[in-house]
Formats: structure tokens, sequence, C-alpha cells
């Protein structure tokens, strides 16, 4: 299995997956041609992508969704809910239209090529994570590789330029993990099988890739699992894509 992110944050985020018999899009926060160029640079042609997958329906998941449906011809893969409220959003032009949409329910496994996927619901405000949940745990406790959030730093939120409503919105239960939460979600969680944890979706404000790791790390090292031995951990840049990693 192949594993890139293309972007990952506020701006956008998108992620690329491949098998020897798949290869799909996992949100698409940025344009299409911009996406088409970024794989191109990492030798994937675009024909090559079978689907897009979207977890949720905000505008820096799902901006270029329409022009991979409706310009590149690729189906969309989501819940009801998420393929009717993403045509409702302004900024994703053009919109996906029924032929390309292609609807899964939670919790039931499906397949694409020899990739089975599940999708499971978490609590986040749109039709990220703001907690972790007793499914999502259960669900990721197995896995060699976990993508998870870690939004932002609990001080530098609370003394950057946010006003208070979104301060609160952002640390909610439906809003984002902060570094501390996700550091607490691998001390308490045993993960005997983890390799390689990617950090996702860092805040452009309230966040540095130096703070998440860092406290990320400790949480690690509670759980016995020792960066750059036991286990590798990565900052996913928010703007630029990173190499294409192989998980073996």
């Amino acid at each position: 299995m192949r594993f890139m992110s293309l972007a990952s944050g506020s701006n956008g985020n998108c992620y690329y997956i491949e098998t020897e018999g798949a290869a799909v899009i996992i949100d698409a926060g940025i344009g299409g041609r911009t996406i088409k160029k970024r794989l191109s640079t990492a030798g994937v042609d675009m024909n090559s992508v079978m689907a897009v997958l979207v977890t949720h329906d905000h505008s820096d998941h799902i901006k270029g969704v329409g022009s991979l449906s409706e310009i590149f011809g690729k189906p969309v893969y989501s819940t009801e809910g998420v393929l009717e409220n993403m045509n409702k959003n302004y900024r994703m032009n053009p919109k996906v239209s029924p032929a390309s949409k292609r609807l899964i329910e939670k919790g039931e496994k499906f397949l694409l090529g020899d990739m089975e996927i599940t999708a499971f619901p978490v609590p986040h405000d749109a039709s990220d994570v703001g907690v972790m949940t007793d499914e999502i745990v259960s669900v990721v406790n197995d896995v060699d590789y976990l993508v998870i959030e870690s939004n932002y730093d609990e001080v530098m939120l609370e003394n950057g330029p946010y006003p208070l409503v979104l301060r609160n919105r952002i640390r909610s239960g439906n809003g984002h993990l902060s570094n501390n939460q996700c550091a607490e979600f691998f001390c308490v969680n045993e993960l005997k099988n983890l390799k390689k944890v990617f950090l996702c979706h860092l805040s452009a404000h309230n966040n540095t890739a130096d703070s998440a790791f860092a406290c990320v790390r400790k949480g690690l090292d509670v759980m016995q699992k020792r960066v750059g031995h036991d286990v590798d951990l990565k900052v996913l840049p928010r703007l630029q894509p990173t190499e294409m990693f192989l998980l073996t």
C-alpha cells in the first residue's frame, strides 16, 4: 500500500491511497487540476484513480470534488447527507451530478478493487473529530497506520486571533482534536500493531508542527512506543504534498 498527502489543513485536505488493485482520493479540498499535477509529480496518472471518498461536507474537504467528478469522471462515494449537502456549498463548482454519486452507509464495508473500506461516524459540526468516541477507538485500535488530527495547541488557541465563539466551537465536542487530546488517545490505548502515525489538519493560526510533534510524542512515550524506534511520527504539511509513503 502507498499513501500520500496532497494537502492537510484548513486551506484544503486531500489524500491519496493506493494498493495493488485500487487507487482512491480521500477528500478534495484543493482544485482538481492541482490534484492531478501533484499526483503526476509523484508518478501517479489521474486515470488510475478509481474514486473520490468524501468524509464530510466542509469546504476544505470538498472544494475540488465537483471538478474530479464532472471533469475527470470520478465517482464520488459518501453518505446520503454528505452527498446532498455538498451540492449546497457555493465553494464547490461544478456540482456533483446524480450519475457520479455513490451512496455508502456507516458501518457497512464495501470494496473498490482489492481495497476494503468502512465508513464510521465521527462527531464534527458538519452534515475531523471533536472527541474520540468509543466507536472510533474500537475501529482504529488494531491499525498499523493511522492518520489522526492534531489541530490546535490549547494555549495558542486561547491567546490567538479567533473570537470567543469560534474558539469555543473548535474546542467543543463537535470541533477539532487538540494536540493534547491526540496525545491522550495514545496514552490510554494500546494500539499494539501501530507502525506509523501521521498528524493531519494542523491549524495555521493555533498550532505549529513542532508543538504537535512534541506533544504527541509524549503520548506515544506513555504507550511505550518510542518514536524513531517502535513507531514513525510524521506531521503532514498544510500546503504542500508529501513524498509517497510505502506502507508495508
